[in-house]
């Protein structure tokens, strides 16, 4: 318990320690106009308080993510915590906040254009493919989970397609209409519900008494599966997630100040955290250990466990609104995902998207795309999804870097996290099933000797910017 309760205090020190040195390296300008007011076009650009905006980006960040990769991720034991907390602070929310800040200062860009602006063109025209392959996944994944949720919840012939079919009407409006009309109304209502769902959780380990395994970094998994690299792709959104870096950019677009980036873009990222650190902690506690996890993740997967969880702390009200608050967080990130991916490929394109039927032609081969992706097993799309959403993160944060060392600013903040992340994706491409398939004695070298490599070309970049700085 006592591990459980110093994190939290951690991640609210993190904020406010570091969130605020990151924000000074960044150097924020308050005199600046932002692209809510130079472009405002009543569809994407829409300026929006900073209250309704951190609201807005924590749904659009918080998906099945912060829920299901903790609850997977408590397998290995409370090392789980550790890896969410320093995460959190050191890499997640520095990734999201310059995902987010790049975007105003670059005119509301998408992550495409930022990584081609301080990466090269070659990048652009790679994230560009990638990111979009990425948000189809997303979209596709936050379909297929909360229709499996809902369906518990419903009466025997409302069937799983049923449910699926009006998950993916919702989303088509979320993805054409102006941003204020869904998406910033309900929001904030749902974040509401998300946040008083994770204190009800939360609470209910506390008062209950219930046993949260306290710190040790040996590995807990009942099938003994290596820690490195797999701990850090199953926990991403609550950790660090590339998906952020494709939605922060939507609320760039609505930002009414750079003094406000700190607590929607680093805030959000640490709200997410604190989610992440309640199911974790449930996931372990309820089931009387990893052992215990693994065989309710055997019957009903994650969603069984959010189900047993939320209906055996909080009852069948409480345990129902919490079983609801589960299902608003991947509906709402599946819609702003495919919102995302309209506006990347818009962006390429250079379409305007005002008029109403450039939008639909974008998203009509999207949403068919995505329902024939809904086909696939849930299981394989969520392990591409962890390896596409840490690639991502990669990518960014050694775009911060390189945008740092241009500016002649600290950074190591960017630099550090994306070396880890490279890491992390290359030993993981190389081992998982999915990838190459290669042993772990073979993978691990082989992965960290690519991140020397990729290491060293942003050394020699550093060394040439501090060159041309002196002649």
């Amino acid at each position: 318990m006592i591990t459980f309760l110093l994190s939290f205090v951690a991640l609210i020190l993190g904020y406010v320690i570091y969130g605020r040195f990151v924000e000074k390296v960044f150097g924020i300008n308050e005199n600046l106009e932002t692209p809510a007011y130079t472009k405002v076009d009543g569809v994407d650009y829409v300026p929006m308080d900073s209250n309704r905006g951190s609201l807005v980006q924590l749904l659009n960040i918080a998906g099945l993510g912060p829920i299901f990769g903790p609850i997977a991720g408590a397998l290995w034991g409370p090392v789980a915590f550790i890896w969410i907390v320093l995460g959190g602070i050191f890499a997640g929310a520095v990734h999201d906040y310059f995902s987010g800040m790049l975007s105003v200062r670059n005119g509301g860009a998408q992550l495409p254009d930022i990584v081609g602006k301080y990466l090269g063109q070659g990048m652009r025209y790679f994230v560009n493919v990638f990111s979009v392959i990425l948000l189809l996944l997303v979209g596709t994944v936050f379909v297929a989970g909360p229709a499996k949720l809902i369906v518990t919840l419903t009466p025997d012939w409302v069937g799983l397609s049923v449910v699926t079919a009006l998950i993916f009407v919702y989303y088509i409006l979320a993805t054409l209409l102006p941003i204020d009309k869904i998406i910033g109304k309900i929001y904030p209502l749902f974040g509401a519900l998300l946040i008083i769902m994770a204190v009800g959780v939360g609470a209910g380990l506390v008062v209950q008494g219930y046993h949260i395994p306290e710190l040790t970094l040996s590995n807990l998994h009942p099938k003994n599966l290596p820690m490195w690299p797999l701990l850090f792709i199953t926990i991403a959104c609550g950790a660090i997630s590339g998906f952020h870096a494709t939605q922060s950019p939507l609320i760039a677009r609505t930002v009414q100040n750079e003094k406000y980036g700190r607590k929607i873009f680093y805030g959000m990222m640490i709200g997410e955290s604190a989610i992440a650190l309640v199911w974790a902690a449930a996931g372990m506690a309820v089931f009387g250990g990893t052992g215990g996890l693994q065989e309710a993740l055997a019957v009903g997967g994650p969603a069984g466990v959010v189900r047993t969880v939320s209906i055996t702390m909080l009852g069948a009200i409480g345990g129902t609104l919490a079983i609801i608050g589960v299902i608003i967080l991947p509906i709402t990130s599946g819609d702003t995902a495919f919102r995302g991916a309209r506006l990347i490929i818009a962006d390429f394109f250079k379409m305007n998207q005002k008029p109403f039927s450039r939008r639909l032609a974008i998203s009509i081969p999207i949403f068919a795309i995505a329902y024939g992706l809904t086909q696939i097993d849930f299981n394989f799309l969520w392990r591409y999804f962890g390896w596409a959403n840490q690639t991502t993160a990669m990518i960014l944060l050694w775009t911060a870097a390189v945008y740092l060392v241009q500016e002649k600013r600290f950074h190591w903040i960017a630099s550090i996290p994306a070396a880890f992340m490279t890491a992390v994706t290359f030993t993981y491409l190389l081992q998982a099933p999915e990838g190459f398939g290669l042993s772990a004695s073979i993978s691990t070298p082989v992965g960290l000797l690519i991140t020397v490599g990729i290491t060293l070309l942003f050394a020699n970049k550093v060394r040439k910017a501090h060159k041309m700085e002196i002649s």
